[in-house]
């Protein structure tokens, strides 16, 4: 059912008042716990180049909130009108991959450190709330987790529009590819990473086309972005994609190959005994394949993988059209309603697993 007319005006009015009394101050975080993280740069494994950068938005709270963002755009971006709803339940960590380079070993020791000052420092287990190929990292920072026997303190898991692994895009059996990010991916792969300026240059071009597609839509802009909002939200996604040089894309790219397809389970014992919400759009197929491998095993079988997990589709009925892959911007209102419900349940949970 369609939202009220004046709802959107007053939602903008309040999160614009609500703003200049308590503007958005995210600050570069530096870790207390680094063990992991050290241990991979003084091994070898990753250079400095490849450290994320992790900002900050402290709150006060049980439930504070790590986001790991998709290719593009930065997390810090793609959580830019969900980031008032999260700070409600805590502090907001927010990764930004490293646009020169990118290691998986060295940012899933990121990941452990934090989530273990989280633990042990502040008595606050995070959730992770993870955004397409930031999903695919996550689940094989939960294989490595179970593969050495570890069990790190997470309350909740949030995948949206999980990407685990490059069949999810590019499907072996498919020549040809079915949606747009498959096609700015197939070139890298075919190439063996033979890859030229011009190369990068249409892959930005295709990034810069997919964002635009959705900055124009003028109903979806007038209910969810000021004027100002808007112009510093664009400058900075454009920014994100203009930086990402030849050997950072390269790297993002062999990351993301080099993470396993799911099988009909999760091989073993399951990933995460969490609670796990995972949301598709309801039109996913400008990026993910038909037949994406992940989507077969986490939308119909989640608990194979995550035993206390449920699996929603995210819809749109209003004006703006249908609700895009990991369109947390231009639907963010679509994906704060599940979202906060979940948070609401862990927090109950909480109370009664103290009580």
């Amino acid at each position: 059912m369609p939202l009220p007319d004046f709802l959107p005006g007053l939602e903008l009015m309040l999160r614009a008042t609500g703003r200049r009394l308590r503007p958005p101050r995210p600050a570069p975080f530096t870790p207390i716990l680094r063990r992991r993280q050290d241990t991979v740069l003084a091994g070898g494994a990753a250079g400095p180049h490849q450290r994320g950068a992790w900002w900050q938005e402290a709150r006060p709270g049980p439930l504070p909130t790590i986001v790991l963002g998709g290719f593009v755009p930065d997390a810090t971006e793609a959580v830019w009108l969900l980031r008032d709803s999260l700070l409600r339940h805590g502090s907001l960590y927010c990764c930004n991959y490293p646009r020169r380079g990118f290691s998986t070993d060295l940012l899933l020791a990121e990941l452990s450190d934090l989530v273990e000052e989280l633990q042990l420092v502040h008595r606050r287990p995070p959730v992770i709330l993870a955004i397409s190929f930031g999903a695919g990292l996550l689940l094989e920072w939960l294989r490595r987790e179970r593969a050495a026997a570890v069990s790190s303190a997470v309350r909740g898991l949030v995948l949206v529009s999980p990407v685990t692994c490059v069949e999810d895009l590019l499907p072996a059996d498919e020549p040809r590819p079915g949606s747009l990010l498959g096609r700015a991916l197939k070139p890298y792969v075919d190439a063996g990473f033979a890859i030229d300026a011009g190369l990068i240059e249409r892959s930005r071009a295709i990034f810069h086309k997919m964002f635009e597609a959705g900055a124009q839509n003028r109903a979806a802009l007038q209910a969810l972005l000021g004027p100002g909002e808007l112009a510093g939200l664009r400058a900075a996604v454009l920014q994100s994609i203009r930086e990402i040089d030849f050997r950072g894309a390269c790297e993002r790219i062999r990351a993301l190959r080099a993470l396993a397809p799911p099988a009909a389970g999760p091989g073993g014992a399951p990933l995460a005994a969490a609670p796990t919400l995972i949301l598709y759009a309801e039109k996913e197929s400008a990026v993910l394949a038909a037949r994406a491998p992940s989507r077969a095993v986490l939308e119909r079988a989640p608990r194979a993988w995550f035993p206390r997990a449920e699996s929603r589709l995210v819809t749109h009925a209003g004006p703006g059209g249908p609700v895009q892959h990991a369109s947390l911007i231009f639907h963010c209102a679509d994906y704060r309603a599940p979202i906060a419900d979940f948070y609401a349940r862990l927090k109950s949970s909480k109370v009664k697993q103290a009580a």
